[in-house]
């Protein structure tokens, strides 16, 4: 894996999509080997990997919604993505 830096910027890979679930009210992370349900935290951050937010933006902008957004929660959540092989990086 490689390091994530503030100037990282993530994407979702392709095949991998975001959709929320009407029936169940949640959102889940499609990819082809599965599905994942990702928490409320982990959705906020793969709805901001456009592939042109580097990772400071991405702290900014959910700091801007949510109180004690750090960036190494953020960095973290992003190699657990990025090891299931979900998130890359341009």
């Amino acid at each position: 894996m490689e390091t994530i830096t503030a100037a990282s910027v993530p994407r979702l890979r392709a095949g991998v999509r975001l959709a929320f679930d009407e029936v169940r009210g949640i959102h889940v992370l499609l990819f082809p080997e599965g599905v994942l349900v990702p928490n409320t935290t982990a959705t906020a951050v793969l709805q901001l990997c456009d592939g042109t937010s580097p990772v400071a933006e991405i702290v900014t902008k959910l700091g801007k919604r949510f109180l004690g957004v750090r960036e190494a929660d953020v960095v973290d959540i992003l190699g657990r993505f990025g090891q299931r092989r979900v998130v890359a990086w341009t």
